[in-house]
């Protein structure tokens, strides 16, 4: 292909994508396929010669299309959002054009300079703390996805404790040994609701990991004192917690930990690496109304979001923020001498390699610097705050009708979280009174006083449910997932693509209604 061939091919292949984004509202969020169906569709092995574009492109519609999820759609309302936009698409196709590996800076200065540049923006845009600012002791580097941040965090964590712990230790095979015994002995924590990336993590690091509850009278977030606990309880058990990822928006419920409280904690613990894991939730930073959460931040070491997921810039893009990047660097700069180089050994320039596992690079920060510029302050708070309305407006739409649904957790960054209820409005609330004293909902069940009525009724609120949303699921037409928490389960909603409007939401909330009172018709009769 030629930069003739190119041209018309890239035209084409735009109208494409333009036609599809048109078009999305009107297509079913999930596919109606089977697995393996793409296999028969294609030949078996590479073409002997090269094909024409436009016979590939014509099996994009044909082949690729009916195998996707939309997660673009206004009826995606699961997971959380992964969004796109037309100027990250544009960053895209410039940074596979200029094809730069960019291990370090001589490889391509300006792919070094334009993301310190840009992650200051982004820094600044949320208001966080001067610590994670590219002139101090800190800085910001773009990783792939907030699971690579807490793995890169998590080996620092482990290597800065054992750096400081074995400090009198000439190198040597006795602090090898030292050290391997070390680890043997660590153990990351984080929340019960945790995403499990910290757990994976944990075990690629060879370290032990543990839970700290947070339980639903508080609201499924971490106290200070449930992790003070957590922290001496494996002290007593000869356990060293070197690492703790605090939770700014669970992927459950949207949950926020006691950053304040734990930023306090900290300084008792001084070893204990603190991580922010705000990969959703982080984007609403950007509005001043969120930004009460943001001082505590000054007290740990790394924070993270993914603006892939709700800041318009398409996948992936994962801003990570470290408080003082010797800690990356003393863990992961290993320099052979084909990485050489008068600017890097000068200490003139960064060389993001040293703050991260892998050596390569892609040009992530133009799509970010394209989304920035184009859609200023003003337009990025415009569109959080109007997810955000979205989530407020569905929770109206389950208060309505209370005989058949019981939010869990109301919105929260745009996400609301509901069961559907086993029986009337009566009996919708689940430990509406403990389960040894008398309560009409027991009743209900068994026209008796006993102790298995509260679990009973767990139960059954937990079978309606779940048919309810995979009956939902099933249609195809719209997509949410569910969860369970507390021993409950729920069904989650979160409406936060670029396209999302209230019309698709009633139109997803009558879905419910009607197959709930389908699900709970059959259960009577």
């Amino acid at each position: 292909m030629d930069s003739s061939q190119f041209r018309e091919a890239g035209h084409a292949a735009i109208e494409d994508i333009a036609q599809y984004y048109d078009t999305l509202a009107e297509r079913p969020v999930l596919p109606s396929i089977v697995p393996g169906y793409l296999r028969p569709q294609l030949p078996d092995s590479v073409p002997e010669e090269g094909e024409e574009w436009s016979k590939i492109q014509s099996d994009i519609e044909r082949v690729i299309v009916p195998g996707l999820t939309h997660w673009q759609s206004p009826k995606f309302m699961a997971f959380y959002p992964c969004n796109s936009s037309f100027p990250a698409m544009l960053g895209e196709m410039y940074s596979a054009s200029f094809n730069a590996a960019a291990f370090n800076w001589i490889c391509s200065p300006v792919v070094t300079e334009l993301e310190t540049i840009v992650m200051d923006w982004v820094a600044k845009l949320l208001n966080l703390p001067d610590c994670y600012l590219s002139h101090g002791e800190g800085g910001g580097i773009i990783q792939g996805t907030a699971s690579e941040v807490v793995l890169t965090s998590l080996v620092a964590a482990r290597e800065r404790i054992i750096r400081r712990r074995l400090k009198d230790v000439p190198e040597g095979e006795e602090r090898m040994d030292k050290a391997a015994e070390m680890r043997g002995k660590l153990v990351a924590l984080a929340s019960e609701h945790v995403h499990s990336s910290t757990q994976k993590a944990a075990v690629i690091a060879g370290t032990r990991f543990r839970t700290v509850p947070a339980p639903k009278e508080h609201n499924f977030s971490v106290t200070t004192a449930a992790l003070r606990q957590t922290i001496e309880e494996c002290k007593v058990k000869g356990i060293e917690p070197y690492y703790f990822t605090a939770t700014l928006g669970s992927t459950a419920t949207c949950a926020v930990d006691d950053l304040a409280g734990i930023a306090e904690l900290a300084k008792e613990y001084p070893d204990i690496w603190i991580h922010v894991d705000a990969a959703y939730a982080g984007s609403a930073l950007i509005c001043p109304e969120y930004q009460h959460l943001c001082p505590p931040l000054a007290a740990f070491d790394s924070f993270n979001f993914n603006m892939h997921k709700w800041l318009l810039v398409n996948f992936d893009c994962s801003a990570f923020f470290i408080k003082k990047r010797k800690d990356l660097i003393d863990t992961y700069s290993i320099t052979p001498s084909f990485l050489r180089n008068e600017f890097s050994e000068s200490g003139m320039v960064i060389d993001y390699r040293d703050w991260q596992i892998p050596l390569g690079r892609r040009f992530r920060s133009l799509k970010v610097w394209f989304v920035l510029r184009t859609y200023g302050v003003k337009g990025l708070r415009d569109f959080i705050r109007g997810h955000i309305k979205l989530g407020e407006y569905f929770h109206t739409l389950l208060t309505s009708r209370a005989d058949l649904f019981t939010v869990v957790t109301a919105p929260a960054f745009g996400l609301t979280t509901f069961h559907v209820n086993a029986l009337s409005a009566s009996a919708s609330t689940l430990s509406s009174s403990p389960a040894n004293k008398p309560n009409p909902a027991h009743e209900a069940y068994l026209n008796d006083f006993t102790n298995s009525a509260e679990a009973q009724f767990r139960e059954d609120a937990t079978q309606v449910t779940k048919q309810v949303y995979e009956k939902v699921n099933s249609q195809g037409e719209f997509f949410l997932t569910s969860t369970v928490v507390g021993g409950v389960y729920i069904i989650r909603v979160v409406s936060a693509t670029p396209t999302a409007e209230e019309k698709y939401l009633k139109s997803m909330f009558d879905v419910l209604v009607e197959f709930s009172e389908e699900v709970l018709g059959k259960r009577k009769a």
